[in-house]
């Protein structure tokens, strides 16, 4: 699974990173995680907002940061 954060490096993607790194270590879950801060390449997403959630290159979450247990429900939800 490749799980992506798009971002420009604001406080709120930063912590939309560190949210899904936690939940991936919880739920105990194989994934290669990066962080893109490029705007043409978060635009290639077709992301207005940021921060976003790419998960296998589907943009699932954006403009907001979600709790703990919501990015374990949508990473879940996109295995």
């Amino acid at each position: 699974m490749e799980i992506k954060v798009l971002g420009t490096g604001c406080p709120k993607c930063k912590q939309l990173e560190q949210t899904v790194r936690e939940a991936v270590k919880s739920i105990n879950l194989d994934a290669i995680i990066s962080k893109v801060e490029e705007i043409d390449k978060i635009m290639s997403y077709g992301v207005m907002r940021t921060p976003a959630l790419v998960i296998n290159e589907k943009v699932v979450l954006s403009g907001r940061v979600p709790s703990l247990n919501e990015v374990k429900e949508i990473i879940e939800k996109h295995k």
